[in-house]
């Protein structure tokens, strides 16, 4: 009796204990499923090192950003955007692939998926931040107007600008900037290199462009000027677009761009592109 009664009492604790080890595994299931998770939320990183390359949109035609470099018969496009990805694909051990292509297919190749980043100058909006991801800010830059050299001392004021057709590169900051000057006519075009023509031919009075870019283009062109205003609230800045969900490549991104700010590389790829881009931009 005594022993049957012993028997039972192992038998009731063996039965606990596993019943325990199976509520500890229950709950070590979950973390994993939790953990899961957390996986899915950076597919695109565990993609890109998959792969073995980093594959970046841009739009060239912007520099010191992005531009085509004209001496090199394979139409390679350089800047110091192109620098910027490079050290992302240094960071994450892996090739550089680098696409071009219009502004306004940019930023869609992002969202189906054909590029894993996009940069070129590009900056966030409440609008854009609906649809992808973005990094940190970096180089904040002024919007200015590009316009004719005879035409540099008539518009002084926005107020000036009534009238006037206004041309920017299609979904840009720079467009919205256009679309705000009361009685103004904005106008959206393919690329910046359009644009100047346009406006070289009469079609524009003048383009809305970021400060440091449209210096770029005075450089090519003496006929052309920057108005003697800016936009008030109309600051430029830029950042990388990626797919959302994908929390550990940002952070990857945000550490590039502050360990490029702090060793003072922008400052001196805006200085070296500024001066390849009067030598070899198209």
């Amino acid at each position: 009796m005594k022993k049957s009664l012993k028997m039972a009492i192992l038998g009731m604790a063996a039965v606990s204990m596993f019943a325990l080890s199976g509520c500890g595994d229950s709950g070590k299931a979950g973390g994993n499923d939790k953990k899961t998770g957390g996986e899915q939320q950076g597919k695109l990183l565990k993609k890109i090192k998959e792969r073995g390359k980093l594959i970046v949109g841009t739009s060239s035609g912007y520099p010191p950003y992005v531009f085509v470099d004209a001496t090199a018969g394979d139409k390679k496009v350089i800047g110091l955007d192109v620098e910027l990805a490079q050290q992302v694909a240094n960071k994450l051990g892996v090739k550089l692939e680098v696409q071009d292509m219009s502004f306004s297919a940019l930023l869609s190749s992002v969202t189906a998926d054909k590029v894993d980043i996009a940069v070129g100058g590009g900056g966030t909006t409440p609008e854009r931040e609906k649809a992808m991801a973005f990094s940190k800010i970096y180089l904040p830059t002024e919007q200015k107007l590009l316009v004719r050299k005879e035409d540099a001392g008539k518009y002084k004021s926005l107020s000036d600008l009534k009238g006037a057709v206004l041309g920017a590169e299609k979904s840009t900051t720079q467009e919205a900037t256009a679309q705000k000057v009361e009685g103004a006519k904005a106008v959206g075009l393919t690329n910046v290199p359009d644009a100047v023509l346009e406006l070289k031919h009469g079609k524009l009075n003048g383009i809305v462009m970021e400060g440091v870019v449209a210096k770029q283009y005075l450089i090519f062109n003496d006929d052309l000027a920057l108005a003697e205003f800016s936009f008030p609230d109309a600051k430029k800045v830029s950042a990388i677009a990626l797919q959302k969900g994908n929390d550990d490549l940002v952070k990857i991104l945000n550490e590039v761009i502050d360990e490029n700010t702090q060793n003072g590389n922008f400052e001196k790829w805006v200085d070296q592109y500024s001066k390849l881009a009067v030598e070899k931009a198209k």
